[in-house]
């Protein structure tokens, strides 16, 4: 014989049903607009590339005075990337925060001396002997520069040779960022192994390492060439806590999980095994 609940508990477990049904429903709404977010990102560092590629090396430079003291263009690209990395790798920790600090003020010196005060070539111009105003836009592109004075490659040409090798490292790197964030975020109790997981363990700490390396190759500084290599390690012990935090959490899953897929870097051997698996079988 059934038991006849009460109304207010029949009203209870309704909403309790109710309540259950829709939790998919939302999730499955945050879900489609993370990745929206993610492709509308990837989408439009690509189309930078298409644009870089598609230009014609520009004979044409600005002069030292056009190019710098553009302190708007300064915030402008410095607002754009920090909302861009703070909000698809947002920091949970201390450390994560120092990263993020790390890597904000890498971001802001570079934007700095690329638009606003060029201290690098304040200090490079003597030691080639030249005056700082020698250098424009162009010019100040110190790998082409150097490449033309070693007359290995002209400069208009050097510089669209760093200009799209940066642009498809920042695509590719940013593209990491997004599709690791769209893919991970909001599972925090559960260990991710498909998607972008599959092939590396980290994919936003090497999309961030790869932004690092490709402004380094587009317009070099001082202060950025000394900070690359720390931000790099930074990240990269980052990623070691974090596979201990994981390891802590999720067990053997997670030790199975770390011995086929690496950290950064996929593994073409492991490619190649799985194949031989599947013919096997």
């Amino acid at each position: 014989m059934q038991q006849i609940q009460p109304q207010s508990a029949r009203e209870s477990t309704a909403e309790r049903e109710r309540a259950s049904d829709g939790r998919p429903r939302a999730s499955a709404i945050r879900a489609w607009v993370r990745w929206l977010i993610a492709f509308a990102a990837i989408g439009f560092w690509v189309w930078l590339f298409v644009v870089q590629v598609s230009m014609p090396p520009m004979e044409d430079s600005l002069p030292f005075e056009d190019w710098y003291g553009n302190w708007r263009n300064v915030f402008i690209v410095s607002g754009v990337f920090l909302t861009f990395v703070l909000g698809l790798a947002w920091p949970r920790g201390g450390a994560e925060w120092r990263n993020a600090g790390m890597y904000s003020a890498f971001l802001i010196s570079l934007f700095a001396e690329m638009f606003g005060i060029p201290l690098t070539i304040y200090a490079v111009a003597p030691l080639l002997h030249m005056h700082a105003l020698d250098f424009g836009m162009n010019e100040s592109h110190l790998w082409a520069y150097l490449l033309d004075r070693a007359h290995l490659v002209p400069l208009a040409q050097g510089v669209y040779l760093v200009m799209t090798v940066s642009m498809a490292l920042v695509a590719m790197g940013l593209a990491l960022v997004a599709v690791g964030w769209a893919q991970v975020y909001g599972a925090r109790h559960e260990l991710v192994t498909s998607g972008i997981y599959r092939f590396i363990r980290h994919p936003q700490y090497l999309g961030l390492m790869l932004v690092v390396v490709a402004f380094n190759i587009q317009w070099p500084t001082i202060l950025t060439l000394l900070m690359a290599p720390v931000l790099i390690v930074m990240y990269a012990r980052q990623a070691r806590r974090e596979d201990k935090e994981l390891e802590r959490r999720f067990g053997e899953a997670f030790v199975r999980y770390a011995s086929r897929v690496p950290a950064f870097i996929p593994r073409r051997r492991a490619r190649g095994r799985l194949t031989e698996q599947r013919e096997q079988t």
